[in-house]
């Protein structure tokens, strides 16, 4: 079982994967903001676990096991995203937040989370009344109401 540093660094090299094509150490260490030999220490760790495989110079490769991790914690992150957004969290809170969440949400909780903001998104009247509670509990007078096509 990967621990949640080992999932962050396998979901960056997942994204570098889609984007780029391929996931080497100095791109790694740009998006999770650590040093080369930082990531050079995770990476051994992660090959020596199965989930890459790293041949020094060599881009890092996900195994089909790191892969299944990388695509379900980056999954799970778009769904927390999204749900976030609903809730009107702050951005700057969201970020912080989610980022500690999606190590410890299992597949059933985000499928939930997910069909919650699909439902949502559905019944805008039903989200409008939603966001309507929010601004009575939670906002200051006068505020405008959101659109919840925003």
């Amino acid at each position: 079982m990967p621990t949640p540093a080992m999932e962050d660094y396998l979901e960056q090299i997942y994204r570098l994967i889609e984007t780029k094509g391929y996931a080497r150490p100095v791109d790694i260490a740009a998006r999770l903001k650590v040093t080369s030999p930082t990531v050079t220490k995770m990476i051994q760790r992660l090959h020596e676990s199965g989930f890459v495989r790293y041949e020094k110079y060599r881009d890092v490769i996900l195994t089909a096991k790191g892969k299944k991790i990388g695509q379900s914690t980056v999954r799970k992150h778009e769904i927390l995203e999204e749900f976030f957004r609903i809730l009107r969290v702050d951005d700057e809170v969201a970020c912080l937040e989610i980022e500690q969440i999606e190590h410890y949400i299992g597949q059933q909780t985000s499928c939930r989370i997910a069909s919650l903001v699909q439902f949502l998104k559905e019944h805008p009247p039903i989200y409008q009344s939603f966001l309507q509670y929010l601004l009575i509990r939670h906002a200051p007078p006068n505020k405008r109401l959101p659109d919840p096509s925003e």
